[in-house]
């Protein structure tokens, strides 16, 4: 994950390059601590970029994956849906534009659904979890990562885990803490596992089969906690 680096970004689906390798896609509201996860994973301070103004951002970024200038994976940051600030239209148009994604992206693999377990997944997750439910079922790989885990007793975690994951509908579930650098590493693994469904890390390569603490002392996430 700390080979990423920054491939191109998109205001319109036909503007993203053919992908060839697996792609994994990060979407969610937009305080749920989204580009905080991917800074966090990626041990980056400034991958994504994290803004004050939720919601502003309203492109598709893709980061590559892999050693030596050979991309082997990609990740797609999506824009955060659901912010208020944004106009009714803009709000509108986004949320189309993303669920085209998710739904017809050849090089789709995986999708990671970014949710503060304070709120529990809205209704606007429960519509993208809908909008995807064929692709799952067919196979695509879905992880429900609920963020700012920190804020919970330990007892508040897995009553939230226990209900989202009869929720998820056949997707794994997992918290997820930047601050307190909880699940970073599993999710990592994880994320591996995903974009090299037929091979192993190498042997003696530390950094693929465990990858380290993250370096990045993130504040606030996102700067939206509520």
């Amino acid at each position: 994950m700390h080979t990423a680096r920054f491939l191109t970004t998109a205001a319109q689906l036909h503007h993203l390059p053919p992908i060839d390798v697996p792609e994994i896609a990060f979407v969610g509201r937009s305080n749920a601590g989204k580009s905080t996860c991917i800074n966090t994973l990626t041990q980056q301070k400034q991958l994504a970029f994290a803004s004050k103004k939720p919601g502003r951002t309203q492109h598709i970024n893709l980061f590559a994956l892999g050693r030596q200038n050979v991309t082997d994976a990609v990740l797609a940051d999506l824009p955060g849906y659901g912010y208020a600030a944004v106009s009714r239209s803009d709000k509108q148009r986004w949320q189309q534009v993303m669920v085209n994604y998710l739904v017809s992206r050849e090089s789709l693999t995986g999708i990671v659904l970014l949710c503060d377990p304070r709120l529990g997944l809205t209704e606007l997750d429960e519509a993208l979890l809908e909008a995807v439910r064929p692709r799952v079922e067919a196979g695509l790989k879905f992880l429900v990562l609920l963020t700012k885990a920190d804020k919970l007793t330990r007892a508040e975690q897995a009553k939230v885990l226990s209900i989202t994951r009869l929720q998820a509908g056949g997707g794994e579930v997992k918290m997820f803490s930047a601050l307190k650098k909880q699940g970073v590493d599993e999710v990592a693994q994880l994320l591996w596992q995903w974009s090299h469904p037929q091979g192993t890390a190498p042997a003696g390569d530390s950094a693929a089969q465990e990858p380290g603490p993250a370096e990045p002392a993130p504040g606030p996430e996102d700067s939206e906690a509520p």
